[in-house]
């Protein structure tokens, strides 16, 4: 686990973004090791996000964990798309 962890520019707003919708939002970006940024909740739904800025690029081992997972998980750059990802509209 990373002590301090590095935190995309738009992470803090878009977690606001999701708790202001009514979701449950867990910042797991202290794990590390290519883990997703957010675990999100929204009407007996979960999501596993990957939050990036526009230019973003995912590292490798994002990369590779992204790949392995067999759950609803997304790359989000903004509060939009975290907000149509997560209630599908």
């Amino acid at each position: 686990m990373r002590k301090h962890p590095r935190l995309d520019q738009n992470h803090l707003e878009i977690v606001k973004a999701l708790l202001d919708i009514g979701a449950s939002v867990q910042s797991m970006a202290a794990l590390g090791g290519g883990c997703p940024d957010l675990l999100v909740g929204y009407r007996q739904k979960n999501w596993v996000l990957e939050v990036k800025t526009e230019a973003g690029q995912l590292e490798p081992a994002q990369e590779s964990w992204l790949g392995s997972w067999n759950g609803q998980v997304a790359i989000i750059r903004n509060i939009d798309g975290a907000i149509r990802v997560t209630t599908g509209k």
